[in-house]
């Protein structure tokens, strides 16, 4: 069973994910790790280099990949993957989609220096304008991430135990 997290980015899929693969003894795939090693360069510089449609057609290569190949695994999702064309509805056929949902402080508190400067963007923007940003680009996004199939609030939830739901309620084997 493929067990998909979606949600905005730094909301921690990749952290959260790597921890419930673990729990549960099968593969973690990060989207973002994957078309970085198969094009041999950051999110950041595709973004700069290539463009942002070349790295969603990137990106949409590695989902085709990973729902082909089927098998146990955590898949944490670049946070505009489930935005691009048809691909929400691809990660809802093949598996079990879960937005990992955190308000916009939570996330700023959760970047280090390093998640802002990769993240293309994040970059260059003071902490009040990084908020408005993210403020009201998840409001665009949030009626996509809705579509998914089982959502995880860690508005209110720690790590710890958003990590014990997605072992014990979302993955089927």
């Amino acid at each position: 069973m493929l067990l998909f997290l979606v949600g905005y980015m730094g909301c921690g899929k990749s952290s959260l994910g790597r921890k419930a693969a673990r729990r549960l003894g099968v593969e973690f795939v990060d989207t973002d790790a994957v078309v970085e090693r198969d094009e041999g360069a950051s999110v950041a510089d595709i973004f700069c280099y290539e463009g942002e449609e070349y790295f969603r057609r990137a990106e949409r290569a590695v989902l085709e990949r990973i729902v082909a190949r089927g098998g146990d695994a955590v898949v944490s999702t670049g946070g505009g993957l489930p935005l691009w064309h048809d691909n929400m509805a691809v990660l809802n056929e093949a598996g079990i989609t879960l937005y990992i949902r955190r308000a916009p402080e939570q996330i700023i508190a959760r970047l280090t220096p390093y998640g802002r400067q990769r993240r293309p963007r994040f970059r260059g923007l003071s902490d009040g304008e990084l908020l408005d940003f993210i403020r009201g680009d998840m409001a665009g996004r949030e009626a996509c991430y809705l579509g998914a199939q089982a959502e995880v609030d860690c508005r209110t939830m720690s790590d710890a135990d958003a990590v014990e739901y997605m072992v014990n309620n979302c993955f089927r084997r």
